[in-house]
């Protein structure tokens, strides 16, 4: 706030953690510019549904309940358009609160403070209009006197806009004393050799016991902080920029350790929770530590690696609790591969079928994938499971996809369309905008295959682990699995991360569990009743074998589960 006051700041750039008040502060300069220093302003959200979600959440309650803005902007019950969700003026100027996905609310309004919130979010292109933060700032090229401030939590290394932004800046880190020597630095979980000139102290904790050992080891004196220190280094702490000549772009980058929202202590816990796993790591880094997430090294597979771990079992595992497929269409062929899913989304390959003809001139080939997809899969527990829901991708012989889904939509079939480009939710709004009605689901294909890739990583069973069965998952398999690379590609002068396919590979497997994936978060179900259902399930096939021990088994009663809009079938 004293740098948004400083007639030498035109640039103000935060890179931070999660919920660490920036949104608050930026209210707060909203607020100083309606009652002491009126002006245009534009504040810009990733998207223009969030622009309303904080003008009724957020920013009205904040004129009702303070007294120095109480009748300073336009009451919003009068018939004129003067206070408007998106849109308010006040004496001496106004506020516009807009979208980077909407060009038309970025262009043909000159304003003084421009205000842009978690710009890693924003789309890479505002329409065809190019970079929507460089379409938003522009709007105050004719101020002299004008303020563009950048906030968000990072993303990836490379194409992150607060991290570029924020190494063009004099980079202040907040540093506080140690409460032993009062020598300042910053509190780091570890050092990053970008920030080597900033003195930092280093989190020390012993993980056979966090309650004693959580707290900072101080770079000058190496006695160990603990947090019962915090509040007081927090209110002696200060900012030092790294390079003060220039001023003129104040860069500020705060983790959560000095944050008054989290302890030390859940700090450790969330991250040894997650460091298995490259999913939540990457969260965890991100939002935590306020910092980028370095991928290079984490998309290199290794095939090797892979094939080691492939397993024997011939019947769907006692994890699975349900079982999804996705299905790609090319050619002159169909190919399927089914999938299992268990608690915390650990996965299991559990088929993969290749059907031969032309999509749009042998019917046979359809009859064969629905008889397929119908098939009952026996568990390990005795019961016969079938496959819960499937995508099929529309991208080629759509209107055949389109025919082969509305059919058996009521067993949750689905056409897909898979869509590139960051930003993008694994599962978009479906629409019926066809001859044949039939449902489509958008698919940010990105997403999904950031997520198989990271969870490739993991090499432990559990949570978001990936099972391989032998005899279906050969080195073919493995080869069209990792087939794409992610790689940085400058699009209309932005770096931005694309998936692009390795010389001489195929894709087949990786798009058919990119949409099994998808399939399984469109069912948004609850595993927990399932894993006690199949608990109990298993525990009475036990007892049947134990009391039946050399004589024929009898087989039990199934049990039925309903879930929401669908049927999981034990027996």
């Amino acid at each position: 706030m004293d740098a948004v006051s400083d007639p030498v700041v035109e640039i103000i750039t935060v890179m931070s953690c999660a919920q660490i008040g920036k949104t608050e502060w930026i209210n707060n300069v909203i607020g100083y510019h309606i009652h002491h220093d009126p002006a245009p302003i534009l504040y810009v959200h990733p998207t223009l549904e969030m622009a309303q979600a904080w003008s009724k959440d957020r920013f009205a309650p904040m004129l009702r309940d303070t007294p120095s803005l109480q009748g300073r902007v336009a009451d919003a019950r009068t018939r004129d358009s003067s206070n408007t969700i998106l849109h308010k003026t006040f004496a001496g100027g106004h506020l516009t609160a807009s979208g980077a996905n909407s060009p038309s609310s970025l262009a043909s309004r000159p304003v003084r403070i421009v205000l842009c919130d978690e710009v890693d979010r924003f789309p890479a292109t505002a329409g065809a209009e190019g970079d929507p933060l460089s379409l938003a700032e522009k709007r105050s090229q004719t101020f002299w006197n004008r303020k563009r401030i950048r906030t968000s939590t990072p993303t990836v290394e490379g194409v992150s806009r607060i991290e570029a932004s924020f190494h063009e800046s004099d980079q202040r880190h907040f540093l506080v004393p140690c409460p032993h020597c009062n020598f300042p630095s910053k509190l780091m979980f570890n050092a990053r050799k970008d920030w080597e000139h900033v003195p930092m102290s280093l989190m020390k904790f012993d993980k056979q016991n966090l309650a004693g050992t959580v707290g900072f080891e101080c770079c000058n004196c190496h006695q160990m902080i603990t947090e019962q220190f915090k509040v007081w280094m927090v209110r002696h702490g200060s900012w030092r920029p790294t390079f003060p000549d220039r001023r003129w772009h104040a860069g500020f980058h705060i983790n959560e350790f000095v944050s008054p929202w989290g302890s030390w202590r859940g700090i450790v816990e969330n991250f040894l929770d997650s460091k298995s796993n490259p999913e939540r790591l990457r969260v965890w880094i991100n939002t935590t530590l306020g910092d980028v997430w370095q991928e290079e090294e984490t998309f290199s597979i290794d095939i090797g690696g892979l094939e080691t771990r492939i397993e024997q079992y011939q019947d769907v595992p006692a994890g699975v609790l349900v079982i999804t497929a996705g299905v790609d269409i090319q050619e002159n062929r169909i190919e399927c591969v089914v999938c299992g899913w268990g608690i915390d989304e650990e996965m299991w390959i559990l088929e993969r079928k290749v059907f031969f003809g032309h999509p749009q001139r042998t019917g046979e080939v359809w009859r064969l994938v629905e008889l397929y997809l119908q098939t009952e899969f026996r568990h390990e527990s005795g019961v016969q499971m079938r496959i819960n829901s499937v995508f099929v991708d529309s991208g080629y012989s759509t209107t055949t996809v389109y025919e082969f889904t509305k059919r058996n939509q009521r067993r949750m079939w689905y056409a897909a369309k898979g869509y590139a480009g960051t930003g993008r939710p694994l599962i978009g709004k479906p629409t019926r905008n066809n001859k044949q009605r039939a449902t489509v689901f958008p698919i940010g294909v990105d997403d999904a295959k950031t997520k198989i890739y990271d969870r490739l990583q993991i090499d432990t069973a559990g949570g978001g682990y990936i099972h391989f069965k032998a005899g279906t998952c050969d080195e073919d398999f493995f080869l069209q699995l990792t087939s794409e690379k992610h790689v940085t590609r400058y699009q209309k002068g932005f770096p931005t991360k694309v998936w692009e396919l390795r010389q001489n590979r195929r894709n087949e497997v990786l798009d058919c569990v990119v949409y099994a994936l998808a399939a399984f978060k469109l069912l948004n179900v609850n595993m927990k009743p399932l894993f006690d259902a199949m608990e109990k399930r298993m525990a009475t096939v036990a007892r049947v074998d134990a009391a039946t021990e050399g004589k024929k088994e009898k087989k039990p009663s199934g049990v039925v589960i309903k879930g929401r809009g669908y049927w999981n079938q034990f027996g």
